[in-house]
């Protein structure tokens, strides 16, 4: 015959050692993997409608809504959605955009610009909860003013276009960062 140890465990001591290893595995808080963990819990979805444009260039609010949509999407674990009675509500309005002369040529033609977008931005949730927070200036304001500029070189093929359309794109990357919960 051989010899057989045989280890009788009851139920009793296999029931400790599972709640152990489940505590151990899940921590005392339930923990978020992933951007969601960037992110304030319990929103599904964020209405942007469409930013209104105080500047004379009207194509600026349309540019920076579908550059934040992509952002959200692609960044948050948000949806973006129409429905205006969302989870939130993220709202824009472009407030100035400017276009200034860095360096000149000899014979005072511009060698350098910089185009330059200011924005007031807003996020609340449906009881009206700012959820966009400036931790380097508080205020009672309900806004957040972001400003994004780019140079730009037109003997190098650049143009104030291109410029805006990269100041824009920074910008919405900067509002989107914004939508992080603060450590």
């Amino acid at each position: 015959m051989a010899n057989s140890i045989r280890v009788r465990i009851g139920i009793g001591s296999v029931v400790p050692m599972v709640l152990l290893a489940f505590v151990l595995a899940t921590g005392c808080a339930p923990y978020r993997f992933g951007n969601a963990a960037l992110f304030p819990p319990g929103i599904q979805t964020v209405h942007v409608p469409i930013i209104r444009d105080a500047t004379f260039r009207h194509d600026l609010g349309l540019q920076l809504t579908e550059a934040l949509i992509r952002e959200i999407e692609l960044r948050t674990p948000y949806k973006v959605t129409a429905d205006p009675f969302a989870d939130t509500t993220l709202k824009c309005e472009v407030i100035g955009e400017t276009k200034r002369v860095l360096t000149e040529t000899d014979s005072d033609y511009p060698r350098a610009l910089d185009a330059a977008i200011q924005v007031r931005a807003s996020w609340t949730d449906r009881a009206g909860r700012l959820l966009l927070n400036n931790s380097i200036v508080p205020t009672d304001d309900l806004t957040i003013l972001f400003s994004q500029d780019e140079r730009f070189v037109p003997e190098a093929g650049q143009s104030v276009d291109m410029a805006m359309q990269k100041a824009i794109e920074d910008l919405a990357g900067r509002i989107v960062s914004q939508m992080e919960t603060r450590w």
